[in-house]
C-alpha cells in the first residue's frame, strides 16, 4: 500500500514542481560558487562543487566559510 502511495506522489504534478524548484535552487548556488571558486583559483573547490549535487548545501558551505576574502584595498581599486 505504501508503495502505491509513493508511486502516486511521484507521478503527481506537486512532485514535478518540487523537483523543478530544487533544480533551480541547486543551479543558482552552484553557479555562484563555481564563479567565485574560479576567480579565486581554488581548483579543488571548483571540481567538488561541479561534480557533487547536494541541493545547494556544498556551494553554500563553500561561500560561507571557505572562499578567499578580498582585501579592502583590492575592492577600492575596482
Amino acid at each position: 500500500m505504501a508503495y502505491e502511495e509513493l508511486l502516486s506522489f511521484i507521478s503527481s504534478s506537486a512532485f514535478m514542481w518540487i523537483v523543478i524548484i530544487l533544480i533551480i535552487w541547486e543551479g543558482v548556488w552552484k553557479g555562484i560558487a563555481l564563479w567565485k571558486a574560479g576567480r579565486n583559483n581554488q581548483l579543488a573547490w571548483f571540481v567538488c562543487v561541479l561534480i557533487f549535487n547536494t541541493i545547494g548545501i556544498l556551494p553554500i558551505i563553500y561561500l560561507a566559510f571557505f572562499q578567499k576574502k578580498v582585501p579592502e584595498k583590492a575592492l577600492k581599486k575596482r
